[in-house]
């Protein structure tokens, strides 16, 4: 009984956030605090091997059949996954997080990562076919939609102000640390 009252405890936790959204508001030493979306100050240790990426506007033009994207999409009224937003992998990260699951950007989103197979331009903008391993998704992209691309970026990007998308981990103390963060540059906040 005591076994299934610990398991009960544990499945009403509310889940442990893997990224946080939002502004630096600090940077201090190895630490950043960044004003989440939702209001939060989170803090965060930044690791040895910190890898910082700038987020740089892209075009739907810039996606091309081979292409490896990352797209945000909800399904649309029809069901069809509708893309809110999406980016394009430079060569070097190819394969990074391949795959579709749940996400956290909005409720009742996905992302997927995969290579674009196939590419249907229409009036009202792109019909996507990526594939992954283990699947595939058809994607509709309008020219509303986001979209970004990664260059190298550097730990001094991380200053007040910076809109960033920080992935991270909570450590067995209860604080938080990350070693992976985006960051948006020319006024562009992160739409991932």
């Amino acid at each position: 009984m005591l076994a299934s009252t610990s398991l009960f405890a544990l499945a009403q936790q509310a889940p442990v956030p893997t990224r946080v959204r939002g502004t630096v508001e600090t940077t201090d030493g190895d630490v950043i605090t960044v004003k989440s979306r939702t209001g939060e100050d989170v803090r965060l240790h930044m690791t040895g091997d910190l890898r910082v990426v700038g987020v740089v506007k892209a075009q739907l033009a810039d996606v091309k059949v081979g292409s490896f994207i990352g797209v945000t999409t909800l399904p649309g009224p029809d069901g069809a996954p509708k893309a809110v937003e999406m980016h394009i992998f430079p060569e070097n990260m190819r394969g990074t997080g391949e795959g579709s699951r749940p996400w956290d950007l909005k409720p009742n989103s996905s992302m997927t990562n995969a290579t674009v197979s196939e590419s249907v331009v229409s009036n009202d903008g792109h019909t996507l076919l990526v594939k992954y391993k283990g699947g595939e998704k058809k994607v509709d992209v309008t020219p509303e939609t986001p979209v970004v691309t990664f260059v190298p970026g550097d730990k001094s990007e991380l200053k007040p102000g910076a809109k960033v998308i920080a992935f991270m981990k909570q450590l067995p103390d209860g604080s938080f640390e990350t070693s992976r963060v985006s960051v948006g540059r020319d006024g562009i906040t992160p739409p991932m």
